[in-house]
């Protein structure tokens, strides 16, 4: 395992490009693209501003740079430096940016939530979309970038209207069961939406492509409900986490439930392995003490190492009590990630913040914990096999596979706090990002098999 060095990062945005070539980041308001292999600059951009927002197209040619405070997204061509487009809302105002599914086309939703432009960069015609709902996952593609959904709000009722991406036309739009709809989402087939209800009420609803209710899903009544959705990649299950600790398994035969995750405090199943993080001393040989010491030695004798020890069951994982007083408690299943062969199933309970469930998915049983000593942060699948990368707010990243696990620490002097990760798709290599920095860490190949 190799690790780059650092290099300087702002606002979290470090997205390495579809087709694998390239890796963007920003600085403040600077956008570098570097060669994803060799990280030799390839193009430096200036914006008007701080850049607050960063997304390739799906062609990797171009980069779009969204600028919400001044309402001005500027989008940069890869294979032609000198082109550069800019979209200036005005005084509408901008909120959320995103590319269409064919690299041509920019939608951008304006304050207050009061429609979404479609804006083409081959004809420079504009279309609207009024009404868009202010959600957290109100605009939805599906993967092979045929529809987009888009969630509405009009006369204090809940939409979804369907739309044909080729032509922007509108396909279908139906009224939702649902008392504040707070986010759609596609099967990977593109067959089924997902829409789901405010976390006041656990509801979740599935509709066809022509607007047909298929069924309707309640696990209780009268309790917080769901905070987090995922589809396996073949869309054959739906994991729904909630916040009773809980993750709901739908079948897409039926739609009905065919197993639940529990996430207790204590882990009792022999059959569960649970991997603990323990600190470990650095060991260093006294013939290289010397005095004064080296940076790269003193850095090494100060930063703790770790690794994993499997603990014999029952485990008792740390849990904390949430406030109840405050909106968003941390409570309940915050993060769920299906592996790309649909193996596995991780999971987060914000109650246990240290901890990644994995789950098998094949015999429905919880399979290993992940007992960290920070809480996780990240997590992320490697896009090409059952391995997820870690991160809890250290300078050491963790990757499990169906073979073990392993604890890393990233060779850097000073202070460089993981928090979030970003993986190649082809999966030799992870950027992992701080605050203020980012490295790649490059996986050898025998590590890749």
């Amino acid at each position: 395992m190799n690790f780059s060095e650092l290099f300087k990062l702002s606002g979290l945005l470090g997205r390495f490009s579809p087709d694998g070539k390239c890796l963007a980041s920003c600085v403040q308001y600077r956008l570098v693209v570097r060669d994803a292999s060799t990280l030799q600059i390839l193009q430096l951009y200036t914006c008007l501003d701080q850049i607050q927002y960063i997304e390739w197209s799906s062609d990797s040619l171009f980069i779009l740079c969204a600028m919400y405070k001044r309402g001005v997204v500027q989008v940069w061509s890869l294979e032609q430096p000198d082109w550069h487009c800019k979209i200036d809302e005005g005084s509408a105002g901008l909120v959320a940016s995103c590319w269409s599914p064919d690299g041509r086309h920019i939608l951008n939703t304006t304050e207050f939530h009061l429609r979404i432009t479609v804006w083409s960069l081959c004809t420079k015609s504009v279309s609207y979309i009024k009404y868009p709902k202010a959600c957290q996952q109100g605009i939805a593609f599906t993967k092979d970038g045929r529809y987009m959904a888009v969630a509405e709000r009009r006369d204090c009722k809940d939409f979804v209207s369907i739309f044909v991406c080729s032509d922007w036309q509108l396909l279908r739009h139906f009224d939702t069961e649902t008392q504040d709809l707070f986010g759609i989402e596609w099967a990977p087939n593109g067959c089924v939406l997902a829409a789901w209800d405010t976390c006041l009420e656990y509801k979740i609803l599935l509709y066809s492509l022509d607007g047909r209710l298929l069924s309707t899903y309640r696990a209780y009544e009268w309790s917080l409900g769901i905070k987090s959705i995922a589809w396996s990649p073949s869309s054959q299950f739906l994991a729904i986490g909630s916040y009773d600790e809980k993750v709901r398994i739908l079948n897409h035969v039926t739609w009905k439930k065919i197993t639940e995750f529990e996430h207790p405090a204590t882990v009792v199943s022999s059959k569960t392995i649970v991997y603990k993080e323990v600190e470990k001393s650095p060991s260093v040989e006294t013939e290289r003490l010397s005095f004064p010491p080296t940076r790269a030695l003193a850095s090494s004798l100060f930063s703790t190492q770790s690794k994993y020890d499997v603990s014999q069951v029952p485990v008792s994982l740390q849990h904390i009590k949430p406030v109840a007083d405050r909106a968003n408690p941390k409570m309940g299943i915050g993060m769920l990630a299906f592996s790309p062969d649909n193996c596995f199933l991780a999971t987060k309970n914000d109650n246990i913040p240290n901890a990644v469930w994995i789950w098998d998915i094949q015999k429905l049983k919880l399979f290993v914990v992940l007992e960290q000593l920070c809480a996780v942060q990240s997590f992320q699948w490697d896009p090409r096999q059952p391995r997820l990368a870690v991160c809890t707010g250290n300078s050491k990243v963790y990757l499990w596979s169906p073979a073990g696990c392993v604890s890393v620490q990233v060779p850097m002097e000073g202070d460089f706090q993981i928090v979030s990760l970003a993986w190649h798709c082809s999966g030799d290599s992870v950027a992992l990002l701080s605050k203020d920095n980012f490295c790649v860490c490059y996986l050898e190949r025998e590590e890749v098999k």
